[in-house]
C-alpha cells in the first residue's frame, strides 16, 4: 500500500481522472504484460512447480499436507491480492500464543530468469493510483491462482511463530505446505464482532496479541504509523475531501505483520545470508518541515514531545489530525534495502528506525517484488540449509533494484497528492488562504518564474494541501515557519500545479 493511501471517486471523463490517466502515460506505466510474461503466467496458474532443496520442482501435491489448519485472509473490503492468512491460537498451560501465518508461494508460479521473472524486476512494486492499481503479476496469479482464496488448495511460505504470554517472540520457523483458507475476512466486519463481543477466539486473539506488541513496540521507542486514506469525492464538477480513519484490527493485523518481518530478519541474520528493510532516523529537515505542518494544520505538537509520541496521540477520525498524519508519512524517507551474503551485517547497519529492531519485508510477495526473495531465504534458514542459487545469484543487484522500483512508486504518490490538491482547489482561483511556509527552497518551484526573487512551498489549513508560492523580487523572502494569507494563482489537474502568491 501507499504510504499517503488517496482514493478518488469520480467520472471517468471528470478532470481529475483524466490528469491520472495522462500520469500514467507520462511516466511510462505499463498498462499490459508482455505476450510472453501472460502466457508464462497462464501456464503457471495451471500447474505450478514447487521449488525443492535440490533444486528440482515438485507439483503442489507433494507439499505438505497443512489443510487442517482453519486459516483466514484478513484486508480491506474486496482486496484483490490475498498474499496472507493466518490463524491465533493459546499455546498449552497459558505459555502465551501460537501464531500460524501462510504468505503466497509466488516462486512456485515465477521461473526464475523467465520472461515473467523479467516482467517482475522491472515493475518491482504493485503500483497504487487513487482511481486504479497496476499489478506486479498478471491477475492470473495475484487475484486468482497464487492468491490465498477461501476453499482453495493453495501452495505457501507457512510460518509458526510462539509468542510468550508478553507478546515476545518466543520460536518462529517456516516451511512450504499446502494450505487452505477457510474465510475471507474484512476489516469492517471483523471490527463490529470484536467490538460487540460476537467474535471467536481467533479473532480475539489477533486484537489481545496486537496490543501486546504494541505495547513491546513502544517500549522499544519504535513507531509505527498508521495512515488515514485520504478520499477525494466530485459532485457537479467540484471535489470534496474527507479521510477514513484506520480501525483498531487495522493496527492489530499490521502488528502481526511486521512481526513475521522481524523473525524473517532474526532468520536471516542467523543463517549469515538475506536482505534486510533499512529505515534511517528522520533528519533533522524533515522533522522541522513536519512541525511547520503542524502549526498550519493547527496540530499541538509540544517541543518537548517526540516524533514517536506524538503520532501514537494523535485522533485520526479529526480531519486536522487525519491530514497530519498523512504529512507523516513524508518522513519515512530514505529506506533502503540491505543485502549480505556469507557475513550478517553490523547492528548499526541494520537499523528500521520505525520498527526499532531489525527487519525485513517479507508478507506481500504478491506486490512487492523482494519478498518472494525474503521467503525463499528464510525457507533455506530455517531448514539449515544454503539459499536455492536462482534467489542468492540477484542478493547483490537486488537493492538497487528495490530502490529504482521504490523511486518509481514515490514520484507517482506525489504527483498523485499534487493532482489531487490542483483538483480540490481548482475553482477557487483568486480566493485568499491561511498558510504557512514549510520550507524554501529555490527548487520548490513547479516551473520556475523568472521575476521572482524566492520561492517556497506553503501549506493550508483547510483545504489541508500544499503548493508553491512565488516571491515578488521586491517582497522579503519567506522564511520557514511564517504564517502569511496566500492568493490562489494556478489550479488545474494535469495543467497547473498549485500556485500561490503573498495576499
Amino acid at each position: 500500500m501507499p504510504r499517503r493511501p488517496l482514493h478518488v471517486t469520480d467520472a471517468a471523463q471528470d478532470p481529475l481522472r483524466a490528469a491520472l490517466r495522462g500520469l500514467r502515460w507520462r511516466l511510462e506505466i505499463p498498462e499490459h504484460f508482455p505476450p510472453t510474461a501472460q502466457a508464462e503466467a497462464d501456464s503457471a496458474a495451471l500447474a505450478p512447480r514447487i521449488p525443492t532443496p535440490t533444486g528440482d520442482v515438485a507439483t503442489a501435491h507433494s507439499l505438505a499436507d497443512a489443510t487442517d489448519l482453519p486459516l483466514f485472509t484478513l484486508g480491506p473490503p474486496g482486496a484483490p491480492d490475498l498474499d496472507r492468512a493466518l490463524f491465533l491460537a493459546r499455546r498449552p498451560a497459558g505459555r502465551g500464543f501460537r501464531l500460524h501465518y501462510a504468505v503466497a508461494d509466488v516462486a512456485s508460479f515465477v521461473t526464475p530468469g523467465g520472461a515473467l521473472d523479467a516482467e517482475a524486476h522491472h515493475r518491482v512494486t504493485t503500483l497504487h493510483f487513487p482511481d486504479e492499481r497496476v499489478p506486479l503479476h498478471p491477475y492470473a496469479l495475484s487475484e486468482r491462482a497464487a492468491g490465498l482464496l477461501p476453499d482453495e488448495d493453495r501452495p505457501a511460505v507457512l510460518w509458526q511463530l510462539d509468542l510468550d504470554a508478553d507478546g515476545a517472540l518466543h520460536t518462529a520457523s517456516v516451511r512450504r505446505a499446502r494450505v487452505r483458507s477457510r474465510a475471507r475476512l474484512d476489516h469492517p466486519a471483523v471490527q463490529r464482532i470484536l467490538d460487540d463481543g460476537t467474535a471467536e477466539e481467533p479473532l480475539t486473539l489477533l486484537r489481545e496479541t496486537g496490543l501486546l506488541r504494541e505495547a513491546r513496540e513502544r517500549a522499544r521507542g519504535g513507531a509505527s504509523l498508521y495512515v488515514p486514506e485520504a478520499r477525494l469525492t466530485a459532485h457537479d464538477g467540484h471535489y470534496a475531501l474527507t479521510y477514513r480513519a484506520p480501525l483498531p484490527v487495522e493496527r492489530f493485523a499490521a502488528q502481526l505483520d511486521r512481526l513475521i518481518g522481524v523473525a524473517a530478519a532474526d532468520l536471516m541474520l542467523a543463517a549469515g545470508t538475506g536482505i534486510l528493510r533499512t529505515l534511517p532516523t528522520a533528519p533533522h529537515g524533515a522533522v522541522a518541515r513536519l512541525r511547520h505542518t503542524a502549526d498550519a494544520l493547527g496540530v499541538d505538537w509540544p517541543h518537548h514531545t517526540s516524533y514517536a509520541a506524538l503520532v501514537r496521540g494523535l485522533d485520526p477520525h479529526r480531519a486536522s489530525h487525519a491530514a497530519f498524519l498523512q504529512e507523516c508519512a513524508t518522513v519515512l524517507r530514505g529506506g533502503d534495502y540491505l543485502a549480505f551474503d556469507g557475513r550478517p551485517p553490523p547492528p548499526t547497519a541494520a537499523v528500521h528506525a520505525a520498527v526499532a529492531l531489525p527487519y525485513a519485508h517479507a508478507t506481500a510477495p504478491l506486490s512487492r517484488l523482494v519478498d518472494r526473495y525474503t521467503s525463499e531465504l528464510c525457507l533455506a534458514a530455517s531448514a539449515g540449509i544454503a539459499p536455492p542459487p536462482w534467489a542468492r545469484s540477484v542478493l547483490t543487484g537486488l537493492p538497487a533494484t528495490m530502490a529504482l522500483g521504490t523511486r518509481r512508486a514515490d514520484d507517482a504518490e506525489r504527483e498523485c497528492v499534487a493532482l489531487a490538491a490542483a483538483a480540490l482547489l481548482r475553482d477557487r482561483i483568486g480566493e485568499t488562504f491561511d498558510a504557512v511556509v514549510t520550507e524554501t527552497a529555490p527548487d520548490t518551484a513547479p516551473a520556475p518564474d523568472p521575476d521572482a526573487s524566492a520561492g517556497a512551498t506553503v501549506h493550508l489549513r483547510s483545504p489541508a494541501v500544499s503548493g508553491h508560492l512565488t516571491v515578488p523580487p521586491d517582497a522579503p523572502a519567506p522564511r520557514p515557519g511564517d504564517a502569511l494569507r496566500v492568493r490562489l494563482t494556478a489550479a488545474e489537474p494535469g495543467t497547473d500545479p498549485v500556485r500561490f502568491t503573498p495576499a
